[in-house]
């Protein structure tokens, strides 16, 4: 299959399938932005951010958070809102700081503290006064979490799973004397145990193999070896392909809603509007019609420390028998002149006039 881009932006297929096992065509699209100043609208960034081809981590993988999820899932319900950054203090100095991300309808805050421990007293734990900080990360290995390894010698570890890379989270009160407190909580609801369960505060992608995504990927059992494998489960989920927490999946956005991010750049304050923009996808078979296909924008990350952000649009194309069935795939929309020529048969298309005026000179042109 010949794949053509005709937007110059990054762009790429992939195989996919269904649960019933048919195969499907999925193309990504990804489009880097500038993060506007107050009053200016995002343009095109001169230096576009590959796709990711493989899930990447602060750290170690498995032992830290993670940072950018592929680009290639099969497909997503609905619309990944992420973000990864820092939590700036106003004025440049504070203890705490609220931050907050809106998109659309959707919108979240929590509260962003510095360095703590916690100190442990006859029947409690008691948190520490927060340092002043000026700039904090506000990633899952900063918020409520972690593993308890005191036991680790003896094959015994206790792991908060919905963020088991986190901090904070100790069985009792013993564990947990001096360790680090998070450094985000909700704004409704104190982190006052170290034995709590309360919700990770982050804008970060989840892991595949936190609660509760994990579950979303279905029963992989004896059963599932015997009579389903290679293909999925019956009881997986496709929203585990997002890798945002379900409060930050949004319904697809058509360009043009409201933006805003607070606390989360130097200055504070940023607000624009999502870009409008179209994304065809034109499926060529060898045999039957052409297939132009509009593509879901589906994942959004905002990069507020390197002052840009990404978009990336998705489309599946379920196919009859393989990838073979489709002889080109194209990224962009053709001109009308070219579909036309598609119609006529021995009438060659060239991208351009100065195309064709070299060709007519015996020099070689760009015809499709």
């Amino acid at each position: 299959m010949r794949f053509s881009n005709e937007l110059g932006l990054p762009a790429a297929w992939t195989m996919g399938f269904r649960r019933d096992g048919r195969e499907m065509l999925v193309v990504v699209v990804k489009a880097t932005y500038t993060l506007p100043l107050p009053g200016m609208e995002p343009v095109l960034a001169d230096e576009q951010v590959p796709l990711v081809e493989a899930d990447r981590y602060t750290g170690e993988p498995g032992l830290s958070a993670p940072l950018h999820e592929t680009d290639f899932a099969h497909g997503k319900p609905a619309c990944d809102v992420l973000l990864v950054g820092s939590a700036y203090a106003p004025r440049g100095r504070a203890t705490q700081v609220e931050v907050g991300l809106q998109v659309g309808t959707f919108a979240k805050q929590f509260r962003v503290l510095g360095h703590r421990r916690w100190h442990s007293r006859a029947v409690a734990a008691v948190a520490g006064a927060p340092e002043p900080f000026d700039v904090l990360p506000i990633g899952y290995d900063v918020a409520f979490g972690g593993t308890d390894r005191r036991e680790q010698a003896q094959g015994r570890t206790d792991a908060f799973e919905a963020n088991p890379i986190g901090r904070g989270y100790a069985r009792d009160t013993q564990g947990a004397d001096g360790q680090l407190l998070p450094n985000t909580e909700a704004l409704d609801e104190r982190v006052e145990r170290p034995d709590g369960r309360y919700a990770p505060q982050a804008y970060g992608p989840v892991g595949r193999n936190w609660l509760p995504r994990r579950r979303l990927a279905g029963t992989y059992d004896q059963a599932w070896m015997e009579n389903t494998a290679p293909l999925w489960p019956q009881d997986f989920d496709e929203h585990y392909f997002q890798a945002a927490p379900p409060d930050q999946q949004i319904a697809w956005p058509q360009g043009g809603e409201p933006v805003v991010l607070r606390h989360l750049t130097r200055d504070g304050h940023r607000g624009f509007a999502l870009p409008r923009r179209r994304m065809p996808i034109l499926f060529i078979p060898h045999r039957g019609r052409d297939l132009l296909q509009e593509a879901r924008l589906d994942t959004i990350v905002f990069e507020p420390d390197a002052e840009r952000f990404t978009l990336a649009w998705r489309v599946a194309l379920p196919l009859a028998r393989s990838v073979f069935d489709v002889r080109e795939t194209v990224v962009g929309e053709r001109t009308q002149a070219w579909h036309r020529s598609r119609g006529t048969p021995g009438k060659t298309y060239y991208k351009s006039l100065a195309d064709a005026v070299a060709a007519r000179r015996g020099r070689t042109g760009s015809a499709r």
